[in-house]
Parts: C-alpha cells; structure tokens; sequence
C-alpha cells in the first residue's frame, strides 16, 4: 500500500458531534458517564454511553431521505460531511467520483427491534414504512443519495475489526483506479437489545454508539499529510488459534516502539478482555490512548474512533506515526499504520 493519503476524519460519539468533543474528552482522560437504558421487563435498567443530542440541529436532517431515519444513519451522515469537507459540491456535480465502504456489526438494531416486534404483536397491522430502514445497507444508501453519488457503496458486516479491513478495500478501490475519492465509515447505535446482549458477556462493558469516518484519497490534501502505510492481514480467531496468539501474530506486523510513536489501542478496562493485547504489546514505549476506556464499547464505531484519533494526534505533530490494534468480538485481531510524511521532531 503506498501514496494513500487521509483527507480528511470526522466523528460522532458519546463526547457530542465532531472531532473537537471527541479530542476534548480524550485529553481529560475520563471515562464519560454513562446513562441509565430501560429493558422490557426488567426493574433495573441497562448502562449505556449514548451520542447526546445535536446542538444545533444539523441542517442535513431536513433533507427527505432522513425524515425517519434510525440513529445510525444520522450519525454516519454527520461524520462522512465532516470528513468530506469541501469535496462535498464535486461530489454532488460528478466532478468528483467517490466511493462509500460503510462498516457495521449491529447495524440498523433499533428499527429492526421495533419491527420485529410490532410483527410478532400483530403482522396485520406492523408498518411496512420501519422496513427499509432494517436493511444492513440503509444508512450507506441515504449517505450516498444525500451526496448524489453513484459510485461503488458496500456496506461490510463483522467484528470491529472489519473497520480496517474497511480502510484496506478503500484504498484497493483507489489504486485500482475505481473511484478518486473513497469514504470508509463505521457506525453503531444503542438499543437496549444489544446492550442485553453483551450484558450476558460482561456487566462491566457499558455499550456506546456513534460513527467515525476517515476520507481516502491518492493526493495529499493538506501540507500536513497523513499516509496510510499499511492494514495487516486479519488473523483470525478459530479452534486452532487462540486469540493471544492471533494478536501477537498483529504485533509482530506493526512497526517496533518508538518514543515518537503511538499506539491506538481497543483496551476497555477489563482485564479478561484486555489480556491478549495487554501481552501482546506489553514492550510499547510510545504514546498510548484507549479510547474504548473513556467512550465504551461502541463496537464498529470504536475501532473508527481508534483510527480517527490516531490521525488527529499525527495532524496536530504531536507524533511521527501511530499504530492502531484493533481485537475484535469474535473474530479477528487486525492493526494498520498511519504516517505523518511532514513530521519535524
């Protein structure tokens, strides 16, 4: 992989809408607090870090596509405008062809919920309107409907590992010439479906939601530029490979510690989680952040935000180059290494 450049990131999280917040947050170094999420049934309620509510409203939410639209959509609309920028017009006049790579685990949860539960109360009588809205794909299709793009649009389904595996199909959409332009988003939303469900895992994990986006493109953008030197191979967790094995195996392809260097880890501050990255990076010297420790668990759009914050710190000069790990649910372990080319020490 060479001469991927990063043009442009933006984020929506527990810490409010955009970069900014999200930087914020992570320079006081504590975990946000979390909110009480009712579950059916239940007396106690769940524990969550949700995305508060826009200040102001975006003005993207009038557009007719978006009228009832689940969370997730709009979160992954505010993050690809925010990491888009000024391209945004080229896109919309075809000057500027741009693909859409859109990454999520749980996907359009809350609609599906609603759904399925007014079917199973009464199908005569459940809304085929909440449908469309179910689909894996929705959120990338309004995205691209909002920005006129006909371009290549998948939508990839896994652990959050696959945000990086995300970032390395965007950028083979480039050097292949396919697209100029390449957006990769993930994205999640709290239900409190989900949240039940990893609560069968782990009462310490406090679920979160959000998006983060990372805009590719083969030109540098900005006098500062941040490179995309490389995403692992996925080394995935099967019955033959334990997980502390398959991170190891990460590690040993990322770039040695530096005291210029950070390292994006996926830590949540459980140790029965942590463990295997812990082992596996136990020799890092350079810089640290943990984003999962201060935001939660926010599956596909944490490993975003990992990224996303891996760049702003090489934007700002603050280091040379940043490694991100990301140690997936159940599937993978997978790393990918960002370089600031204009870094003066």
């Amino acid at each position: 992989m060479s001469n991927i450049y990063v043009n442009g990131c933006g984020a929506v999280s527990p810490a409010g809408w955009g970069i900014a917040p999200l930087r914020a947050v992570m320079a006081n170094a504590t975990p946000l607090p979390s909110k009480p999420l009712a579950r059916p049934g239940w007396e106690r309620p769940l524990t969550v870090r949700q995305v508060p509510p826009p200040e102001p409203r975006p003005a993207f939410l009038a557009h007719a596509r978006l009228r009832r639209t689940s969370p997730i959509t709009q979160y992954v609309v505010s993050a690809a405008l925010e990491a888009l920028g000024g391209d945004a017009p080229a896109v919309k006049n075809g000057t500027l062809t741009l693909g859409i790579v859109l990454c999520a685990m749980s996907g359009c949860v809350n609609y599906s919920r609603r759904f399925y539960d007014e079917a199973l109360r009464d199908p005569a009588t459940a809304s085929p309107l909440i449908f469309p809205e179910t689909v894996f794909n929705a959120p990338s299709s309004h995205l691209a409907t909002l920005l006129g793009t006909p371009a290549m649009n998948y939508t990839i389904i896994g652990d959050p590992g696959t945000y990086l595996q995300g970032l390395a199909l965007g950028a083979q959409w480039l050097v292949e010439g396919r697209v100029d332009g390449c957006l990769v988003v993930g994205a999640e939303e709290c239900d409190w479906l989900t949240s039940d469900a990893f609560h069968h895992f782990s009462r310490q994990l406090v679920l979160s939601d959000g998006a983060g986006a990372i805009y590719l493109k083969r030109d540098t953008g900005t006098p500062n530029p941040i490179e995309l030197k490389c995403v692992t191979e996925p080394c995935l967790f099967t019955k033959g490979q334990r997980r502390s094995r398959a991170v190891k195996q990460v590690r040993a392809k990322l770039p040695p510690s530096a005291a210029n260097h950070l390292l994006s880890d996926s830590f949540q501050n459980i140790p029965r989680f942590d463990a295997a990255e812990a082992n596996a990076w136990q020799d890092w010297t350079g810089g640290r952040l943990s984003a999962k420790t201060i935001l939660g668990e926010g599956l596909m759009a944490a490993a975003a935000w990992q990224c996303v914050l891996a760049i702003d710190a090489l934007k700002q000069e603050r280091y040379a180059a940043a490694s991100v790990s990301v140690v997936g649910c159940n599937q993978q372990a997978i790393g990918a290494h960002f370089v600031n080319s204009a870094f003066k020490s």
